[in-house]
């Protein structure tokens, strides 16, 4: 198995540290809202590496953590007149509930930055004896960076180079010994939430926290440390700069990036009314859309959100789950019980398609082309199943079912009616009235309800509500 390690920015064979074991850490989302669908995006590519794993026989151990202290809960907090902790606790509650619309595997650990504090505590601490880190006047405790002759190793950045002129990683204050160097621990400003330290009241920095929880549940040393490409630098980095220094030893040997999603060619953004969330997402689109979407694009790559290209991936899925369902009734209603000579042949034949998926897997997890062999195994099923026998027509569906389950897809699911179905469906009770045609009102209406919706025309107009 080949894996593009953004370190030594190449493929490389994948070795874990120990046998049959991979100990993989993916850096999840600060929850001061809904999660958008650049969220989901490594979200849903490293579920499927970790699928894949798992499908090779792998014992994984998949931690991904929720920043449940930061700027951004805190201001929300302010804005709302609540505790920080209630706006972190309803959005992983929220997140939780996207996640599982999308089909990704609960974590091994979720572990929460604000349940780690001690171990934060004691990794700054260790900095600080071994000279990394040093305490400021305020009670700040910054990061050396000089301090760590590696330092830009994985973002390829010169230290020097990042004093001329790069001002991502500087942090505001006249107390620094180094405009570089980074936050581990800051005070407490009044009325923010606050833990005790040897520094004084405050709390953590962003980077350390993925650190300790790396190592508080992987240890030392992981194989994949995993996340976007906006991450490599500075958070990256500067978690590679903190555990090194801290443990000795390297943190991780393989890291992972995915790119960039766009919105019709351009960054998403608030300020240009092209910012999604999965909620909204979900609204127009079955949830397992916006998954095979994801996938149709090797996580390398960056990646263009549209309606069209959502439209084709709505369809491109509907050929894998018609064929499924085809296979389904095939078997249910076989009257050939055995399987014949040459059916074995095909079944061998198909085999075939699951060595391409492999293949392309194992190949820094290609999902594109591993999706193309799904779709030739989907061909090959509508073209050699006529008459077929119940034996033949269900180890196609198995085989089928096995590689759509490492990628996630769902083939029986029951969908929740989206909000543009019921909208057509009152359409059509209207157009049913207009003609006077009650008794096809009627049944949509009992269809609708059946389904969980519930119609009550007024004066202003048919309103509905889910039951």
């Amino acid at each position: 198995m080949k894996i593009y390690n953004t370190l030594s920015r190449k493929k490389e064979d994948f070795i874990p540290i120990e046998d049959n074991r991979v100990k993989m850490y993916v850096c999840g989302p600060t929850v001061y809202d809904y999660i958008h669908i650049g969220n989901a995006r490594p979200m849903i590519i490293f579920d499927v590496v970790r699928r894949y794993f798992m499908y090779k026989g792998y014992d994984v151990t998949y931690v991904s953590n929720f920043t449940d202290i930061d700027d951004k809960i805190i201001n929300r907090a302010f804005e709302e007149g609540v505790d920080a902790k209630d706006i972190a606790e309803r959005f992983i509650d929220e997140c939780r509930q996207d996640m599982e619309g999308l089909n990704i595997l609960e974590a091994s650990i979720n572990p929460k930055a604000t349940e780690e504090i001690d171990g934060m505590i004691d990794m700054i601490a260790t900095l600080i004896d071994k000279g990394n880190a040093y305490v400021t006047e305020d009670g700040t405790v910054y990061y050396r960076t000089r301090s760590f002759k590696d330092y830009g190793k994985l973002s390829n950045k010169n230290i020097d180079d990042l004093e001329a002129g790069h001002r991502t990683i500087q942090v505001t204050g006249d107390l620094k010994e180094d405009p570089l160097d980074f936050v581990l621990w800051k005070p407490m400003k009044e009325g923010e939430p606050f833990w005790e330290s040897p520094w004084g009241k405050g709390r953590p920095g962003w980077h350390i926290e993925c650190s300790v929880m790396s190592k508080e549940y992987l240890g030392n040393r992981i194989d994949i440390h995993a996340g976007g490409e906006d991450l490599i630098f500075p958070h990256h980095e500067n978690e590679i700069a903190q555990s090194e220094a801290a443990n000795g030893e390297p943190f991780a040997n393989y890291w992972m990036h995915n790119a960039f999603l766009n919105i019709d060619h351009k960054k998403m953004s608030k300020s240009l009314g092209n910012f999604f969330t999965v909620r909204e997402i979900s609204e127009k689109y079955d949830l397992q859309v916006l998954r095979f979407f994801m996938l149709s694009a090797h996580y390398r790559s960056p990646l263009n959100f549209s309606d069209d290209l959502m439209e084709s991936a709505r369809a491109g899925l509907e050929r894998i789950t018609t064929c499924a369902d085809k296979l389904e009734f095939l078997s249910d209603n076989s009257h050939n019980p055995k399987l014949t000579e040459d059916e074995k042949e095909l079944l061998e034949q198909a085999g075939g398609f699951t060595k391409k998926f492999e293949e392309a897997m194992e190949d820094d997890f290609n999902t594109s082309d591993a999706i193309a062999a799904i779709f030739e195994l989907v061909r090959f099923c509508n073209s050699n199943t006529s008459n077929a026998s119940k034996a033949f027509v269900q180890g196609l569906y198995d085989q089928l079912s096995m590689l759509c389950d490492i990628m996630g897809i769902t083939l029986k699911k029951e969908k929740e009616i989206l909000d543009k179905e019921i909208e057509d469906y009152i359409a059509r009770r209207q157009e049913a009235r207009k003609a006077k045609d009650y008794a096809l009102a009627d049944q949509i209406r009992d269809e609708l309800l059946s389904r969980g919706i519930q119609l009550k025309d007024t004066r202003e107009g048919v309103l509905w509500t889910r039951v």
